[in-house]
């Protein structure tokens, strides 16, 4: 980053961190993707709350972001879903961190989502809250019977919209990097989208626009309605939209693909995701009757007796691999993250998911034209 594009990013977290830093910093533990410009955010962070660590994604962890980021003086620590799964193990890593504090949770996923019971019944200070940023992890703590605490959810605000486009956009483009490193193409190929909500709509526009055939299969009735009306083919059945689609995209923020599913592939099929294989695949049993080879640069062929399919970057998101770069409008969110954690400690929200108000987000989007609509 530039020095002039770096200052300009320090002045505009400046402005967010201003107009939201409550009176009483709480402490805080950021789950996020630890991707070049993210430093910014992380120190954003740093100025509203006191942060106690920083959890990288693993499959998003670039090396010496994580270095510069360390060597600001901010503890980095490794992130796994057993490090939360477990209420016991969870209670002891936050009182290691903050014991008797009061801390915001910011998450990226549902990783606090196993153990929030647990943490708000019993750590020694208090939980203020979660701030969630995903779909898929949204709907892990809508799931929970009765939250303790308030979650304060960014993954369906407005603000996203333009980073679900564009993260969409980035997930077509390193698919199809992937497949051509095979001397593949998009073009002429028939794929099915799974998952027609904000990624994976951008998705579906995006593939039709580079010729592709597209069908697309979701669970909700509403979304196939919208899909129909946007022009695309609807598979009733998962199955049906498998047999004939040469690329699969699996965008639904929950399992898309379970183990009997994967014999339905077409011989030759690609298959990719937006999130972690954990969340969208379920391989475990794929692996066991499935030879795994590697075949291209982040492209693996699982073949077993008269079939075999393509998986890319073994099913963890795609564009990734390519910087996933979604342009200044990623502080959109990050912004509405730090404003959602002033909300939570401003101490007025029951537990429950809650939204930040249409004023806040006046606000961020009036101060990001500022600093980048110039």
């Amino acid at each position: 980053m530039e020095a002039a594009e770096h200052a300009r990013l320090n002045a505009y977290f400046g402005r967010i961190a201003a107009h939201f830093t409550p009176a009483d910093r709480p402490a805080s533990l950021l789950i996020t993707h630890l991707l070049p410009e993210r430093p910014v955010f992380v120190r954003g962070v740093a100025a509203m709350t006191e942060l106690r660590a920083v959890l990288p994604k693993p499959k998003s962890a670039h090396p010496e972001t994580m270095k510069l980021v360390e060597s600001s003086g901010y503890v980095c620590d490794k992130l796994s879903r057993e490090l939360f799964a477990d209420p016991d193990r969870a209670l002891r890593y936050v009182e290691e961190k903050a014991a008797g504090l009061r801390v915001v949770l910011l998450d990226v996923g549902g990783y606090f989502a196993p153990s929030l019971h647990a943490l708000c019944e019993r750590f020694s200070g208090s939980i203020a809250g979660v701030v969630e940023d995903t779909e898929n992890g949204h709907r892990r703590y809508a799931s929970l019977d009765k939250l303790p605490c308030p979650v304060v959810s960014v993954a369906r605000s407005p603000l996203k919209e333009p980073e679900d486009f564009l993260v969409g956009q980035s997930v077509v483009f390193s698919t199809e990097a992937l497949m051509r490193g095979r001397g593949d193409i998009l073009h002429g190929r028939a794929a099915l989208v799974i998952g027609f909500g904000k990624l994976g709509s951008s998705i579906a526009r995006l593939l039709h626009a580079k010729g592709v055939r597209v069908t697309v299969h979701d669970i909700d009735p509403v979304r196939r309605t919208q899909a129909l009306s946007q022009g695309f083919v609807v598979a009733r059945a998962l199955e049906a939209g498998l047999e004939g689609a040469g690329l699969v995209l699996c965008a639904s923020g929950a399992l898309s693909l379970r183990g009997e599913a994967f014999g339905r592939l077409r011989n030759g099929a690609y298959v990719a995701t937006v999130t972690s294989s954990e969340d969208e695949l379920e391989l475990a049993g794929v692996n066991e009757v499935y030879e795994r080879a590697h075949v291209g640069q982040n492209v693996t062929r699982y073949l077993t007796t008269g079939h075999y399919f393509y998986l890319l970057n073994g099913g963890n998101a795609v564009n990734f691999l390519h910087g996933a770069s979604v342009g200044p409008f990623i502080f959109l969110v990050q912004a509405e993250i730090l404003a959602a954690s002033a909300a939570l400690v401003r101490g007025d929200l029951e537990p429950g998911l809650h939204e930040i108000g249409s004023a806040d987000r006046a606000v961020i989007a009036a101060t990001w034209l500022d600093y980048f609509n110039r």
